[in-house]
């Protein structure tokens, strides 16, 4: 996962965690995991799958999926686009968790312009998110039946990895 990718993740599993009742903590050697994660990782899932058609990663397996000169082609613009919108949203995000920060720094922080900077970066991080998913929705409609079945295939056996892995690790 692209470091990028880790930071956001962890930046919108904040709220959710903060929202968890308080609780007995979970135990790792009874193969529990913590709510939190459980949450994640449902949230996520769906999204996971969706990502495998993110036109960095068919570009990636062109060879692989005998990827037609113009579906290159189509797929380097939506990665372009995607990955400028991806940018501009990352910039504006860091605007404002550094305001935020700022903010939290002070004697006494103003807790109006804390809400105001956090539901900000939020916002821009959605936004970053929403670029990446539609690119990769645009580009499994560039790919013919077979590729999609492919690509499919590919993502079935990475969740099938991840469920084998889930069960044979203690967590």
């Amino acid at each position: 996962m692209k470091p990028y990718a880790l930071i956001a993740l962890t930046f919108l599993a904040a709220p959710l965690a903060a929202q968890e009742p308080a609780h007995q903590h979970p135990n790792p050697a009874a193969g529990q995991k913590p709510d939190h994660m459980a949450a994640m990782h449902e949230m996520m899932a769906p999204m996971m799958r969706v990502m495998a058609f993110t036109p960095e990663h068919l570009l990636a397996r062109k060879d692989a999926l005998a990827l037609t000169p113009q579906q290159v082609t189509r797929l380097t613009a939506l990665h372009d686009a995607a990955h400028a919108a991806h940018q501009a949203a990352q910039a504006e995000a860091k605007t404002h968790r550094d305001a935020m920060v700022r903010a939290l720094a002070a004697g006494t922080p103003d807790t109006a312009a804390v809400r105001r900077h956090f539901q900000a970066a939020h916002d821009a991080m959605g936004k970053g998110h929403l670029a990446m998913l539609r690119a990769a929705a645009q580009a499994k409609g560039i790919l013919t039946e077979g590729q999609r079945g492919r690509v499919e295939g590919w993502a079935d056996a990475m969740e099938m990895r991840g469920g084998q892995h889930k069960q044979e690790t203690p967590h």
